[in-house]
C-alpha cells in the first residue's frame, strides 16, 4: 500500500511545486522518524527564524538518535473549552492533552501546535502537553454558581486515550469528575484504551450520561498504519465498538476523515463492519487541510502515493471551490460540489440501508454540583 521513497528535500520540493505547492519541510531521516506520521520539521509559523537540521559533512545527522515523545507539564487556569460554532453539534468539550502520539497525518488540530512554540508536523507527535491538575480544574468549574449542564465533548481535538494517557491517567481523572457527579460526555477516540475505563462507562450510560464514538478511518492495516501509525488497528477499533456496545454503552463509528482517492472506496465496508459489531449511530467527515496542514498532507501524499497525488488534491479542491481548504461554516465538514455530494449520498443510503438510526441524547437531569473542599456542609 505505502510507497515511501527515502527522496531528498529537494526532490520532493519539485514533485510537489508540480501541484502547486510551495512549502516544503527539512525532511527527516527516515530511521529517525520511524513510528512517526509526518516527514519534516518546520518551525512555527508564529516564530521570527526558521530552523532546519543540515549536514555539515562530519556525519552528525547520522548520529542523531531516533525521535522520542517529550512530555510537558501544563498548568491552565482553566479546563472547559467553549465554543458558539454553528455547525458543531456540542457548546464545550475538554482536550486533556496538547499535541498527539497517533501521528495521524490528516489531524486538523496540528496547526494549534504553533501557539506553543512548535511545529505543526513531527513536534506535534513528539512533543506532547499534559493538563496537570484537569480533575481539580474541572470540579471548580462544575462547582460554580450559576453552572449549567449540557454534554461535555471530549476528543474533539486531540485524543484522550492517546498513548499518554496509560501512565498519566488524566483522562480517567476527568471522567471519575463526570461520574460522580452525574454530569452528561460524548467521546471520541480511535484507541482501544476506552475499553480500560468501562468500570466508569457502563454505570453512567446506563443513567444516559455517556457515550463513544469511535473512528474508523479504514479497514486496511496497511493503510492505517501509514495515516496513524501509532493508533489502534482497525480491528482493535471494531472489537472496541462491540465491547463498548455490549456493555451497554451507545456506540457510534466516525468514518473521518474520507480523504479522496485514498480511503473514499472504504464507506460502506466500515459501515457494514461497525453495525455488525454494534455501532448504531454513524458520522462522516470530509477532509479538511487548514493552514500548516496544506503542505504537510501534500509532502506526505507526494512521498506515499505518488501514483495517486495529482487526482487526490484535484477531488479536494473540487469540494472547497478550487482551494485545498475552505473554513466557511456549514461545508467545512462535508464541502460542496459533485464529488462532496456523491459522498454524502453514498454514506446516508449506506448508513439507511445498514439501519444506523439512533440519535443518542444525553440527560442533564441528573447533575449533581461537585461539592468544594472549603464548603460547608448544608444541615439537611
Amino acid at each position: 500500500m505505502s510507497r515511501v521513497a527515502d527522496v531528498s528535500s529537494e526532490a520532493l520540493g519539485r514533485q510537489i511545486g508540480r501541484l502547486g505547492q510551495a512549502n516544503v519541510g527539512a525532511l527527516i531521516d527516515a530511521e529517525r522518524r520511524r513510528g512517526r506520521g509526518t516527514l519534516s520539521k518546520r518551525s512555527s509559523r508564529f516564530e521570527k527564524e526558521t530552523r532546519e537540521e543540515a549536514d555539515d559533512g562530519w556525519g552528525s545527522l547520522e548520529s542523531l538518535q531516533a525521535l522520542k515523545t517529550n512530555f510537558h507539564v501544563e498548568k491552565p487556569r482553566t479546563i472547559i473549552t467553549r465554543n458558539d460554532s454553528p455547525d458543531i453539534s456540542f457548546d464545550r468539550s475538554i482536550n486533556p492533552y496538547r499535541g498527539c502520539e497517533h501521528g495521524c497525518v490528516y489531524c486538523f488540530a496540528r496547526p494549534t501546535h504553533a501557539y506553543m512554540g512548535f511545529s505543526p508536523d513531527l513536534d506535534f507527535e513528539t512533543e506532547i502537553f499534559v493538563k496537570e491538575g484537569a480533575a481539580q480544574l474541572l470540579e471548580r468549574e462544575l462547582s460554580a454558581p450559576g453552572y449549567v449542564p449540557k454534554t461535555i465533548a471530549i476528543g474533539t481535538n486531540t485524543d484522550p486515550y492517546q498513548p499518554a494517557e496509560k501512565s498519566h491517567r488524566v483522562m480517567r481523572s476527568i471522567l471519575e469528575v463526570l461520574a460522580r457527579a452525574n454530569h452528561p460526555v460524548g467521546i471520541v477516540t480511535k484507541s482501544a484504551l476506552v475499553l480500560r475505563d468501562l468500570d466508569l462507562l457502563a454505570p453512567m450510560a446506563a443513567k444516559g450520561l455517556a457515550k463513544v464514538a469511535i473512528s474508523v478511518t479504514t479497514l486496511d492495516r496497511r493503510l492505517a498504519r501509514v495515516m496513524e501509525p501509532r493508533a489502534a488497528t482497525p480491528e482493535l477499533r471494531l472489537d472496541a465498538i462491540a465491547q463498548l456496545s455490549a456493555a451497554g454503552v451507545p456506540t457510534a463509528v466516525m468514518t473521518a476523515p474520507i480523504i479522496p482517492a485514498i480511503n473514499d472506496d472504504e464507506i460502506e465496508k466500515i459501515l457494514m463492519r461497525a453495525h455488525a459489531a454494534g455501532a448504531r449511530e454513524a458520522g462522516y467527515v470530509l477532509l479538511r487541510l487548514p493552514l500548516e496542514l496544506r503542505d504537510l498532507f501534500t509532502e506526505w501524499l507526494v512521498a506515499h502515493f505518488p501514483d495517486k497525488a495529482r487526482r487526490a488534491l484535484a477531488l479536494v479542491r473540487s469540494t472547497r471551490d478550487g482551494k485545498l481548504y475552505d473554513s466557511s461554516f456549514g461545508t467545512r465538514m462535508k464541502g460542496e460540489g459533485p464529488y462532496a455530494w456523491m459522498i454524502g449520498r453514498r454514506f446516508e443510503l449506506a448508513a439507511a440501508r445498514l439501519g444506523f438510526s439512533q440519535k443518542t441524547k444525553l440527560r442533564t437531569d441528573l447533575f449533581e454540583p461537585p461539592r468544594r473542599a472549603a464548603q460547608q456542609l448544608s444541615l439537611f
